[in-house]
């Protein structure tokens, strides 16, 4: 009878050991140690994974690619504002806790780190960090270069960190090889992006200006390749770590497959095709339909020694096209960023660069289930909407429709439009000029970097029509360094823009079109907006708890963009276009991403 007690009495207070166990982790943020971590619902890959699904984990490691550049650069330093960059430098030379696939909308996997724990509240996340973590140089990489890469890169880094650092509430070692970090906000897309931070080592600069650092001064990273050698503004030499230490870990199998991976800097992308097909060039991204049906007939191409790849993918649009600073007239008034639009003969610009072969883009997430949906806005983007109403230009609810010409060079009922649009907006012409309310004529430049042949073309069709509105246009060509320059301080009317997006976006939301960023140097903020809608439509989007309620908020913030008239819509890019020595080699299976920075060369390979 003794034994039956004290069994019975042994397994109540096992009972209620348990369950004192799970309020106090409840109380405490308990987590699971995990492998992965998705923004919605569960990693695809399991915790066993032994390569991403899109890889030749086989791939041999051999061979010399030689890639080329526009432009040129002063800096190799890809993470601070200062100076122009080789861009493909932080996507070889280093790495970041996770890793993300390019076969999800948004799920990392371990890389510098183990293991993760993150509380279902997402108010903090824990990693755990890989005992063999080493530095090109062969140091250990420790939770104190974890730490000062998150507050270097948040103080004196590219202003595109300075946000993720402002939401950190403490950064702290919790206990050896583990680093916690907690948020002083709720948004749920935090843990994700502090996996994705580049890590650095902070012995290489102690007494040392980060932010200022010379041209040979070249961020230690812990990536499979390093700079071994550079010509300022020729050429740089990036070499793979035989002794690289992440050679075993699941994610980065059949990646990283080249020896060698040398930079070549040309003057422009006519001189850089040149180089191509005289072979000085292992391959080369083609934008143009036209070009690529048209222009790859060369004898190196007729042999077969040079091949044509296309790589379809399921992303965003993203936009492209001209982009007016609205921080100054004239392009403060939406009326005129209409009538610019209106003035804009896409279908003959479009037929003259690409043949007709490329469709428009119709919004920033169009090619996409992110994309707004034609005509008047559903009931869940109404409800985000509404209250700012008053304060948005016309159509963001019932709908915003780029307009379309015959096709024909003249465009008339486009520039009637825009006449109209213009008088509305105070302007009226005088002996054949455009002038303001007070007579001043209307003028404006284009900023373009010099080789930008293609836009420069489109500039100059452009400009015939708006001449015939009585609206006098110049291009401006100045070099890639004066161009970063003068884009990142704002410092110019319209000019030529590129903003790639993802089926996860995000955070850079704000560093791309907040109000915040309007008025900080080097954002991404192109147009200037401030906007309050902009601004709650990013907001719920990133509060957003489920699939359903983010994907609202994402046509929200895409109707308010569009309505805004910020942009003239070029032509989207459906496909990938590679042309690449026949050397050179890629997986059969294409992720959902298809091409990017982080997609060739990372998982080709080459094959004599």
């Amino acid at each position: 009878m003794n034994t039956v007690f004290f069994q019975h009495a042994w397994r109540e207070l096992r009972r209620l050991s348990l369950i004192s166990a799970l309020i106090l982790g409840a109380q405490s943020g308990y987590a699971e140690s995990v492998h992965g971590i998705a923004m919605y619902g569960e990693p695809a890959l399991p915790p066993d994974f032994v390569s991403l699904p899109y890889v030749n984990a086989a791939a041999p490691k051999t061979g010399r690619i030689v890639l080329g550049n526009t432009g040129g650069f002063d800096s190799l330093n890809p993470f601070v504002f200062k100076g122009t960059k080789p861009w493909q430098l932080p996507f070889l030379t280093h790495e970041t806790l996770m890793g993300r696939s390019l076969d999800e909308p948004f799920t990392l996997y371990g890389l510098l780190a183990e293991s993760i724990e993150v509380p279902d509240s997402r108010k903090w996340i824990e990693f755990k960090l890989r005992d063999d973590a080493r530095f090109a140089d062969g140091t250990p990489l420790t939770v104190k270069d974890v730490i000062w890469s998150f507050k270097t890169l948040g103080t004196k880094g590219h202003p595109k960190y300075h946000g993720l650092w402002n939401q950190i509430e403490t950064i702290e070692e919790t206990k050896p090889g583990h680093v916690r970090i907690t948020f002083n906000t709720d948004n749920r897309e935090l843990v994700m992006l502090v996996g994705l931070r580049p890590i650095l080592k902070a012995a290489q600069w102690d007494g040392k200006d980060f932010a200022n650092a010379a041209l040979n001064e070249i961020p230690i990273g812990s990536g499979p390749y390093s700079v071994t050698d550079f010509e300022a503004g020729r050429f740089v030499q990036l070499t793979r770590n035989p002794d690289y230490w992440g050679k075993d870990v699941p994610f980065v199998q059949g990646t990283h497959n080249f020896d060698a991976i040398r930079i070549d800097f040309y003057g422009d992308g006519d001189v850089l095709r040149e180089g191509f097909k005289a072979g000085q060039i292992s391959a080369v991204r083609e934008f143009n339909a036209e070009t690529w049906a048209r222009s790859y007939d060369f004898p190196r191409a007729q042999s077969g020694d040079v091949v044509k790849t296309e790589i379809p993918h399921q992303k965003p649009s993203g936009m492209t096209g001209f982009v007016m600073n609205t921080r100054k007239a004239p392009f403060d008034d939406w009326r005129v960023r209409e009538a610019m639009i209106q003035a804009f003969n896409f279908e003959y610009i479009n037929d003259t660069f690409t043949g007709g072969a490329q469709p428009r883009i119709t919004s920033y997430f169009s090619n996409s289930a992110l994309a707004m949906k034609p005509g008047k806005a559903d009931a869940d983007v109404t409800r985000l909407l509404v209250p700012f109403a008053g304060s948005m230009p016309p159509d963001a609810i019932n709908g915003y429709t780029l307009p379309a010409s015959d096709g024909s060079l003249r465009n008339r009922k486009g520039l009637r439009r825009a006449m109209k649009l213009l008088a509305q907006a105070g302007y009226t012409v005088d002996g054949g000029v455009m002038r303001d309310a007070s007579g001043s004529p209307l003028r404006f430049s284009i900023l373009l970097p010099k080789g930008s042949t293609e836009n420069a073309g489109i500039a100059d069709i452009y400009i015939g029509a708006l001449k015939r509105l009585g609206i006098e246009v110049t291009i401006e060509t100045v070099d890639d360094a004066q161009f970063v320059e003068r884009t990142g301080s704002f410092a110019f009317d319209m000019t030529h823009f590129r903003r790639a997006l993802s089926l996860s976006p995000g955070n850079e939301q704000r560093f791309y079109w907040g109000s915040a960023a309007a008025s900080q140097d080097g954002s991404r903020n192109l147009m200037g907006v401030q906007s309050p809608a902009i601004d709650a439509m990013i907001d719920a989007m990133l509060a957003a708890p489920d699939q359903k309620q983010f994907n609202a908020a994402v046509r929200a913030l895409d109707r308010s963009l569009m309505a805004g008239r910020y942009v003239i819509p070029f032509w989207s890019f459906t496909t990938g276009r590679i042309a690449h020595m026949r050397e050179m080699k890629r997986p059969d299976v294409i992720p959902a991403y298809g091409d990017g920075p982080s997609y060739m060369p990372h998982v080709w390979w080459w094959q004599p």
